[in-house]
């Protein structure tokens, strides 16, 4: 056998992920408000690139307008010059305020409580312990070694965190939270304390029968106590801001109906329009060197950038209207004529890779004459029908919670029942796949649905 080297010519196709090409991808990726985000740091990072003033009309980059570089930046020269500027104009956006925080809450009242200085100093440092459901989950002797004091000053201090609004709040476990509650509203009921304190778990798992011989009571007392548990709130804390959470959803898309048709606009209005500085612009006809790379490399990211933001809204402009076609019957009469649909089918119909469509609809969210969601959820399984038509999903899940909120309390509907119940509206669908749906909607079984009156 013969060994040796050569050179040799050949040509080869593979995909090379370009920096615009991987700017691409990451801005198809965003939702509006963190793209709103991503812009105002490019707006920072770069000085080639500005914000155009909304009464600018010339000079700036627009959709399919940003041509070859040095083309682009000697066309115009005169035109699209900032606006002089004037005051800066007032906006009277629909801002809903924030909930107050947990903390916030229960700091306001200590303020108006005569405490002494000790007292405040552990209440205060109480509810910096609280959890978001508003539960202490620290011991109240590690509490007492932090603060160097004793651990009946803890609990006292711990009773005056549990005397507050919301009730419940400083409670240890979910028992000693349901049972401030009750002492809180005054209840009368003698089986209430004792269903908190020993008998939870039965309750929980709708073993009212089990309760009943243990306590030697009927039912429907047993079910009556039971029903006055339920009205209490095992979580107290969780109707209160969180200082991370998201105060409201902005929507991408918006999708309206114009007589028979179905309108699908991309929502732009919080991004700005984006240009090449007109200051830049010069500069790097005059510059040479070193100085002309810097600019040329800046305003290449910023042309870049702004065909990143074109290519996303025509992106998501398709998609969402292949969406729109293929859902027609939801958008016409709503969730429960939700058809399955798959990435695959919507990227045939736009003509992009299935990652496009996965990309473009995740995290993104929809207005519609029929609620805002998310584009996900346009996009779900289903199941058969007699006549050999799909159902989604979500569309079965309705149908499922409207049978039981049809069912008789006294015999609720097994799963089995719900699945024969289907089968009689035409829908094949196993036992299996009933108790699924049922679960993901967060319904109890037939045994924890039953009521004894």
């Amino acid at each position: 056998m013969r060994l040796g080297f050569n050179l040799r010519m050949q040509q080869t196709q593979r995909l090379v992920m370009t920096p615009e090409l991987r700017q691409a991808i990451a801005v198809l990726q965003q939702p509006i408000a963190e793209l709103s985000e991503v812009i105002a740091g490019e707006l920072l990072d770069n000085p080639c690139l500005e914000a155009e003033p909304r009464e600018a009309a010339e000079g700036a980059v627009r959709p399919g307008e940003t041509g070859q570089l040095l083309d682009y930046l000697r066309q115009g020269e005169d035109g699209g010059a900032a606006a002089p500027e004037r005051e800066e104009e007032r906006t009277f956006e629909a801002v809903t305020p924030g909930l107050p925080t947990l903390a916030e809450h229960l700091d306001g009242q200590l303020g108006l409580m005569r405490l002494d200085a000790g007292q405040r100093r552990i209440a205060r440092f109480l509810v910096g312990c609280l959890d978001e459901h508003g539960y202490l989950r620290t011991p109240v002797a590690e509490i007492a070694a932090q603060l160097r004091v004793s651990a009946q000053q803890v609990e006292a201090a711990l009773e005056i965190i549990q005397s507050l609004d919301p009730p419940g709040v400083g409670a240890r476990s979910l028992a000693e939270c349901l049972l401030i509650q009750w002492a809180a509203r005054g209840g009368t009921n003698p089986l209430v304390p004792r269903l908190i304190t020993d008998h939870l778990d039965d309750l929980a798992a709708g073993r009212i029968p089990r309760i009943a011989e243990r306590l030697g009571v009927s039912c429907a007392e047993v079910q009556a106590a039971a029903d006055a548990v339920r009205t209490l709130d095992p979580k107290p804390g969780r109707h209160f801001g969180r200082a991370d959470e998201a105060r409201y959803i902005v929507p991408d898309v918006v999708v309206e109906r114009v007589g028979g048709e179905y309108v699908v606009l991309v929502n732009e209005a919080p991004l700005p329009r984006l240009r090449v500085s007109q200051h830049y612009r010069r500069l790097l006809d005059e510059a040479d060197g070193a100085t002309r790379r810097y600019l040329e490399e800046r305003v290449q990211s910023a042309l870049w950038l702004i065909r990143s933001i074109e290519q996303r809204r025509m992106t998501l402009l398709r998609v969402t209207e292949a969406i729109v076609r293929f859902q027609r019957p939801f958008f016409d009469r709503g969730p429960r004529y939700l058809r399955p649909l798959t990435l695959r089918e919507v990227a045939e119909e736009v003509g992009v890779h299935e990652s496009t469509v996965s990309r473009a609809t995740s995290r993104k969210w929809a207005q519609t004459p029929q609620g805002t969601f998310e584009l996900k959820y346009f996009f779900s399984s289903g199941v058969e029908t007699g006549r050999g038509d799909a159902v989604a999903a979500e569309a079965v899940k309705r149908l499922i919670a409207d049978l039981i909120r049809q069912e008789d309390p006294a015999e609720p509907l097994s799963d089995q029942a719900l699945t024969d119940a289907l089968s009689a509206r035409g829908l094949r669908i196993s036992r299996r796949t009933v108790a699924k749906y049922r679960e993901e909607m967060g319904v109890p079984n037939s045994a924890r649905r039953r009521r004894y009156v």
